[in-house]
């Protein structure tokens, strides 16, 4: 196994489970990705997903090990393969938050910017080596580009150095920096936290902002009108926000 998921309520975990190998990304690891995410997707329970990695690292990024027996049109695919992946995380109707400790490198990182939320320890180190191997993450560039801007995507794209959480989080890398040790238990609360909320009303806010991304804005109000219409949750929240007599919104 190199992929586990649990569910505990509204809450799932997804755990890489290759710490001998500070669960770098192979075929065996995304074909399990693949049937977690299948059953995330029809998942009526969870609205939020933790993901980690066991051991040492969040994830060190793509297995090298793999790549020099790929051929040109092996190794294509497989970057459409995990491309499909981290797009797959970006569209999951449930909240995802990456929890990252130790190295989230190369596709790794990719990984974890294809969550809506990071949260990652004091220590935890974050880059995109490839260029000092002769390649590219080819797959997460477009999103890099959304969540940090053009000049800090290229600093980590063209140098391959590192960063600390620290600079990870001023870059708009990281949602929050906690100290080492208390990963668990501070993504567990952020989960908790939004777990709270109506289901219905989270996956709307995913939606919008896909589309909003896929260049299409004119979904949102549709998103937003779904969201009022069809989740129980929803109307009901908002008919005792009425009943309390509060003015404004919520």
């Amino acid at each position: 196994m190199t992929v586990s998921l649990t569910t505990d309520g509204a809450v799932a975990r997804l755990t890489l489970e290759r710490p001998e190998s500070l669960n770098a990304l192979n075929r065996a690891v995304a074909a399990e990705l693949e049937e977690a995410l299948g059953r995330l997707e029809q998942s009526q329970e969870a609205s939020v997903v933790i993901l980690s990695g066991r051991g040492r690292a969040f994830c060190a990024g793509n297995d090298i090990a793999e790549m020099p027996a790929l051929s040109p049109d092996e190794a294509r695919a497989v970057s459409e393969r995990w491309a499909a992946i981290v797009e797959r995380f970006a569209r999951l109707p449930q909240v995802t938050i990456a929890a990252v400790h130790g190295y989230a490198l190369g596709g790794g990182l990719m990984l974890a910017i294809a969550q809506d939320l990071r949260i990652a320890e004091a220590s935890a180190r974050f880059g995109l080596p490839e260029v000092t191997l002769g390649f590219n993450p080819s797959y997460g560039i477009g999103r890099l580009l959304d969540i940090l801007g053009g000049a800090h995507a290229r600093d980590l794209l063209l140098t391959g150095r590192m960063v600390e959480a620290a600079e990870a989080h001023r870059m708009g890398l990281v949602t929050r920096v906690v100290p080492d040790g208390t990963l668990e238990a501070a993504a567990a609360g952020m989960a908790a936290e939004i777990a709270r909320h109506p289901r219905g009303g989270l996956a709307a806010s995913k939606t919008i902002v896909a589309d909003i991304r896929a260049g299409r804005p004119a979904a949102e109000s549709q998103a937003y009108a779904a969201a009022l219409r069809e989740d129980e949750a929803a109307k009901a929240r908002i008919a005792a926000f009425i009943a309390r007599g509060k003015p404004g919104g919520a």
